[in-house]
């Protein structure tokens, strides 16, 4: 069984302290809603795990099946089992998706996937998330529309069958049908492979279709309530002002943030 365990993890981004103390344990199988008003720290949380150099780690531990994941490259994060579906996808010109595919599922074996298992495996995929035939020679996310971006997201979840996926937002730009799509494509990716999911999303609909088993709320940096999909239903009826009231804190308003890649090397544990 996979376990992705976080403890007091503190990250701060140019000087500012935005994750204040989060504890967190995401194991196989398990299905955790990440929720909370915008600027309070998903996002965060799910790029210092994958190791975006911008986000520092100055306080806490992560760990995944007892490696330090604070200790690997952003390279090491992904070939051990991590996988981060982006917010923002970038866009790279010159490489085709299945040339960037390939390396990235070769990377992680011993022997290389053959051509035409690598073939099959793609062609299901792309199949599954109801994307054009010629996606695999299409240079990755160029010219892509926001929904097509998305999608590709989940095709390369399902090519590289990891054993903890954190989905940033990927609903976000999807229309109706594209989210039953994709939301099939995850619940049947899980089942075979039995991974976990740490799933951030602002609408209820998406988590209906996900059925997550855990649910947290995450305000000013730290996760302030945590409790079973029930509340992912509170949330929806009520919005978070309840939770002022009932946990006596202020929410943190909203903080527009530029889109940010997921850069080239780990951020590394300050001492």
């Amino acid at each position: 069984m996979a376990e992705l365990i976080i403890k007091d993890l503190h990250v701060s981004v140019n000087d500012i302290e935005i994750l204040k103390g989060i504890d967190l344990t995401v194991r196989s199988n398990e299905r955790h809603a990440l929720m909370g008003p915008n600027g309070n720290g998903k996002s965060t949380l799910l790029q210092a795990i994958m190791g975006n150099p911008k986000y520092i780690v100055t306080k806490g531990s992560i760990t995944f099946d007892g490696q330090d994941v604070l200790s690997m490259e952003v390279d090491e994060r992904s070939k051990v089992g991590l996988f981060l579906g982006m917010q923002y996808p970038s866009e790279i010109s010159g490489v085709t998706n299945s040339d960037f595919l390939r390396s990235a599922i070769n990377a992680r074996r011993e022997k290389p996937i053959s051509l035409f298992k690598f073939i099959k495996e793609m062609d299901k995929a792309i199949k599954q998330l109801d994307m054009k035939p010629d996606l695999a020679h299409r240079f990755l996310n160029d010219g892509f529309s926001g929904g097509e971006k998305k999608r590709n997201e989940i095709v390369q979840m399902m090519m590289l069958k990891p054993q903890i996926a954190m989905l940033d937002e990927i609903d976000s730009g999807l229309d109706v049908d594209a989210l039953r799509i994709v939301s099939d494509a995850i619940n049947e990716c899980q089942k075979e492979n039995g991974m976990g999911l740490l799933i951030v999303s602002h609408y209820a609909r998406f988590y209906d279709y996900l059925k997550p088993t855990h649910a947290h709320i995450l305000v000013d940096g730290k996760i302030v309530l945590s409790s079973d999909a029930s509340l992912v239903e509170k949330v929806d009826t009520m919005g978070y002002e309840w939770i002022e009231q009932e946990l006596n804190i202020t929410l943190k308003k909203e903080e527009k943030k530029a889109p940010l890649s997921l850069g080239s090397c780990g951020a590394k544990k300050v001492a």
